[in-house]
């Protein structure tokens, strides 16, 4: 047996990391949006769909973090992240590093993970 077959146990565990650590990560941009913290630099009241999108970043970043819906949630929020990426990053540029958008893609695309690999160890969806 490889190392690499030895590794394998430990998948559960590492889909858990990457679940709670993106769902941290994401938390943090609703927080942001909702509660200036950490402080950014937009002012004044949220448009609509900013609104919504914290809305999402916030509930949907604690239903992650705690493993609950993982698969709905995850699959909602990719779609968001998708949307948000051709709604406000694309038209800038098209290379993500220059229109800010490479954290979009990579959310999106671990959220589409998790929607197809479910949540891993430690989720309330498990029990």
């Amino acid at each position: 047996m490889s190392i690499f077959e030895k590794l394998s146990r430990y998948q559960p565990y590492a889909l858990a990391a990457l679940r709670i650590i993106a769902a941290l990560l994401f938390i943090e941009h609703g927080t942001q949006k909702l509660f200036g913290f950490p402080p950014s630099t937009m002012e004044g009241s949220l448009p609509p769909l900013l609104l919504a999108a914290a809305l999402l970043e916030l509930i949907g970043g604690v239903l992650i973090l705690i493993g609950l819906f993982t698969r709905p949630v995850a699959f909602i929020l990719s779609g968001q992240m998708a949307f948000a990426y051709f709604m406000a990053h694309a038209p800038k540029s098209f290379f993500p590093a220059i229109n800010g958008g490479d954290a979009a893609i990579l959310f999106c695309f671990v959220f589409l993970f998790l929607v197809t690999a479910g949540p891993g160890a430690f989720a309330v969806d498990k029990r």
